[in-house]
């Protein structure tokens, strides 16, 4: 399994706007569509990487959570579905399913988004206040597969409740760890 961190794109960044077909609805959707009155979490997942396998309950919690208190939620796919076809949009719709997903699961097939947000490896977490800025990025906690630690959200739940206390979220944040996005050459 390779270990790539996240790249920590620089807090205060404003997010790139995109719009992406959801794989599941077949909906195209934008961020401004989704985009939730106290913030957003952007996560770049895919179906066959063993660290999103290990925390795709925890997410689907964590959006269910906490999206009725006004956050909104997007998972976006964006590696090469030639070299990896198990992350096409055919099985993001089933992936989707199977895990039960409350949230867009879009697919990126040019990958500029992914370029757009530094997005290094998934999973890889963003956290944009209600204006859109970068407030966190990184490890949706220090879980990883065979480490023996429970997942549990910790790190992102701690920036999302910050913003519901009206607090500054912790400059203390660290990259994720996960595969490589799967980039097209």
């Amino acid at each position: 399994m390779a270990r790539t961190p996240s790249n920590m794109l620089p807090l205060g960044t404003t997010a790139p706007e995109f719009t992406l077909i959801d794989a599941v609805t077949k909906n195209t959707i934008s961020l401004k569509n989704v985009k939730g009155e106290k913030g957003t979490v952007i996560m770049f997942i895919c179906n066959h990487c063993p660290f999103v396998i290990h925390v795709n309950e925890e997410i689907v919690r964590i959006a269910n959570d906490y999206r009725s208190q006004g956050f909104g939620f997007i998972a976006i796919s964006s590696n090469d579905v030639e070299k990896y076809p198990q992350d096409s949009p055919e099985k993001m719709w089933k992936v989707a399913q199977a895990n039960n997903y409350t949230f867009p699961y879009l697919y990126d097939e040019t990958q500029e988004i992914a370029r757009m947000y530094d997005a290094a490896c998934t999973p890889d977490f963003y956290l944009f206040d209600a204006e859109l800025k970068l407030i966190y990025r990184g490890q949706l906690d220090d879980s990883r597969p065979g480490n023996g630690i429970p997942v549990n959200g910790r790190d992102l739940r701690q920036a999302l409740d910050a913003v519901l206390r009206n607090a500054a979220v912790s400059d203390d944040q660290k990259p994720s760890i996960g595969c490589n996005i799967k980039w097209k050459e």
